[in-house]
């Protein structure tokens, strides 16, 4: 079995395929405390919760962006599988071609959304990947990495909102039931839902424009379920679209 784990800089996403079928997944906080000895122990736990030992892992592979926290991470794989695990990043195999001013710079959680959206269909593809931050990658059908956005996530503007504008409060994620609200929460939860929503379709719009490719258009990370069905155009949510391009970057390099 290959265990995958993806580093946000807020959470960690586990998951564990048996082939191409993905058997569980778990998520965690990337907390930069932890040492090897405890991620060790984290990860054999939460295998253990899904009835599976750590002699069952066979390969491991890992993307991140939180590097202070990645050694540790890694270290604690080896010590529960015996292996090291594969870091997704320069010299590892994609298939795709990073056009991008400066390769080196594409974050690893990009390339492997790139990779399991090309994988999916055939035809240009946008990516939006709801985290810490909201990211747009913008791929052609010869899986040409063309560039993107980067925008300041959801929880992470109506944190900075709550923090700065004294009389607006913390809210929740709550679908308002009008675009016009009527009070301060209901205003906020229309622009965090509708607002958001409409960023996204607009930004693909306007890449469509400058491009003049048509785009399938993918959502994942953490509040894209929430955005989703409120978009205008069609959208694939794949919750697990990252856990897929490490299984098959995996796949491309040691397989």
């Amino acid at each position: 079995m290959l265990l995958a784990l993806d580093m946000g800089n807020t959470n960690i996403l586990a998951g564990v395929f048996d082939g191409a079928r993905l058997v569980c997944t778990a998520r965690a906080h990337t907390a930069h405390w932890r040492t090897a000895d405890e991620w060790a122990v984290l990860l054999r736990d939460i295998l253990s919760l899904h009835g599976l030992k750590p002699e069952q892992i066979t390969g491991s592979i890992v993307s991140s962006v939180a590097w202070p926290a990645t050694g540790a991470l890694c270290g604690g794989i080896a010590l529960m599988t015996g292996g090291e695990p594969l870091m997704v990043g320069p010299g590892v195999k994609t298939g795709l071609d990073i056009l991008i001013d400066n390769p080196a710079q594409l974050g690893s959680d990009m390339v492997c959304n790139a990779v399991a959206a090309l994988a999916a269909v055939r035809g240009p593809v946008i990516i939006f990947d709801m985290g810490t931050a909201t990211t747009m990658s913008v791929i052609d059908a010869r899986g040409r990495f063309l560039g993107g956005a980067i925008m300041p996530g959801l929880v992470t503007s109506l944190e900075a909102l709550s923090a700065k504008a004294a009389q607006l409060p913390k809210i929740s994620f709550d679908t308002p039931s009008h675009v016009v609200g009527s009070n301060t929460v209901d205003s906020m939860r229309s622009g965090a839902v509708f607002g958001w929503a409409s960023m996204l379709d607009g930004m693909t719009a306007r890449a469509e424009e400058e491009t003049g490719l048509p785009f399938t258009v993918f959502a994942t990370g953490g509040l894209s379920e929430r955005i989703v069905p409120h978009m205008r155009r069609e959208v694939r949510h794949e919750p697990y679209l990252l856990l897929e391009g490490l299984r098959l970057i995996y796949a491309k390099n040691v397989v």
